[in-house]
């Protein structure tokens, strides 16, 4: 039982973001396309194809925000930060983690707000009869909830690597030179 679901975990950490992003891009790419070749060729448009990708893009947005959070590919001054020394390197990201930790609870306070106004309002998405439009905005809280849990899997990478001696990983995982 606990291995099976230390594999589910695994597989969750390796893969969620990706297989979320894989397939709401893939949904946002094939309902434009359809859409755009029903509205040229036989003049007829379903009224959501405007509005289900544009909310499938909040997922896309949050989503990918965590995963770039996860390789560190995210927003950084590293060309000051490689010219620290290791323990300014240190200090920095930490200094990181703690801006992450205060805006991420901002959004995620103010966005659940959101959610549940549009919960208890039970609007739907324009052009639909019953798609909740909750379900989208709950894409906000959830992917910086996501991306905090990223920032704890840092937080933690990074003091096993300092107390260690090893080097920090400042650079993010695609921009390294070891590939």
């Amino acid at each position: 039982m606990v291995n099976s679901l230390l594999a589910i975990y695994r597989w969750l950490d390796l893969n969620l973001e990706k297989t979320v992003l894989v397939l709401c891009y893939a949904a946002c790419a094939g309902i434009i396309a359809v859409e755009v070749f029903r509205r040229y060729v036989f003049d007829v448009q379903a009224p959501w194809s405007t509005f289900v990708p544009s909310y499938l893009f909040l997922w896309l947005t949050w989503l990918g925000a965590s995963y770039c959070v996860k390789l560190r590919n995210h927003l950084v001054f590293n060309e000051f930060r490689e010219r620290m020394s290791r323990g300014w390197q240190y200090f920095f990201m930490q200094m990181d983690y703690v801006l992450y930790f205060l805006f991420g609870a901002i959004v995620i306070y103010w966005s659940f707000d959101l959610v549940y106004l549009h919960f208890e309002m039970e609007s739907i998405v324009p052009g639909t009869d019953d798609v909740l439009s909750w379900w989208f905005y709950s894409a906000t809280p959830v992917g910086w909830t996501l991306l905090l849990l990223r920032v704890i899997q840092n937080i933690v990478i990074d003091f096993i690597d300092f107390s260690s001696g090893a080097e920090l990983k400042v650079k993010g995982a695609a921009m390294t030179e070891s590939s």
